[in-house]
């Protein structure tokens, strides 16, 4: 049997573990139990809250297959979704119409300046990055998308949680593949080795989060000139807990 290795970092010449992982089937088959009714139900929430108008534009960052961007479509919401992942934004395209567009983008990039009435950031799609200047450009970028009073969105994991629960070791059988997942807390992220085999091969990928604090997001919004509206703990919009919380979602607004 061959050994095939995906544990990629990033430099001028090599994707980054996010972009060959994310990009390949087997990560969509691992994270097929991915519950719509939560995406769901976490869009109603968010929709009363905020009175989405059918006139808002909304920028789903990191969109993936376009779950939460194709709820908000039904809704009768303008809506593009962006993402690194070319598989993923031709998967979504497939229900693409005239209020909803899927492009290829990376979210460091400014995608369309002054435009937007909101950008969602949903299930922690950020962290990914090394340094503290990529999700910095991140959320300035996300920031420079939006117009003057617009808002972000963004839904990350209450890392304390997270790490204080952390499992170590589990298995998952799914299509037939059998996946081999430990996890560890290392230099400030959080890293997830996945293996498996698949006709007689070997595979290995690995995710690197980085486990960034509620203090450090409110670094990053202060820079990018976001005023921090709300702070959530769970898909139901219920406040906040730093140590019983699943979720840390922030609503943030754009000022001059």
């Amino acid at each position: 049997m061959s050994w095939i290795t995906y544990t990629i970092t990033m430099n001028t010449s090599e994707k980054a573990w996010f972009d060959e992982w994310f990009d390949t089937t087997y990560y969509h088959i691992l994270y097929q139990q991915r519950n719509d009714d939560e995406a769901h139900f976490f869009i109603d929430n968010l929709a009363r809250f905020l009175q989405f108008s059918p006139s808002d534009n909304l920028l789903d960052l990191a969109c993936g297959k376009g779950r939460h961007a194709i709820y908000l479509n039904s809704k009768g919401l303008q809506v593009i979704g962006v993402d690194l992942s070319a598989n993923s934004i031709a998967h979504a395209s497939l229900v693409g119409n005239e209020r909803l567009h899927f492009e290829r983008h990376d979210m460091r990039d400014i995608y369309k300046p002054n435009y937007f009435d909101y950008v969602l950031n949903m299930f922690t799609s950020f962290g990914y990055f090394d340094t503290d200047a990529e999700n910095q450009a991140t959320i300035s970028a996300a920031a420079d998308n939006l117009k003057v009073g617009g808002k972000l969105v963004l839904d990350f994991f209450n890392a304390v949680k997270i790490i204080n629960n952390l499992v170590d070791y589990e298995q998952k059988t799914l299509n037939d593949i059998t996946f081999t997942i430990t996890k560890r807390f290392s230099s400030n992220f959080i890293l997830k080795n996945i293996h498996f085999v698949v006709n007689e091969q070997h595979f290995h990928f690995q995710e690197k989060v980085q486990a960034i604090s509620l203090h450090q997001f409110e670094t990053y919004f202060k820079k990018a000139n976001f005023n921090i509206l709300h702070t959530f703990g769970g898909y139901d919009l219920t406040e906040f807990d730093l140590y019983s919380s699943d979720r840390l979602i922030f609503i943030v607004e754009k000022h001059a």
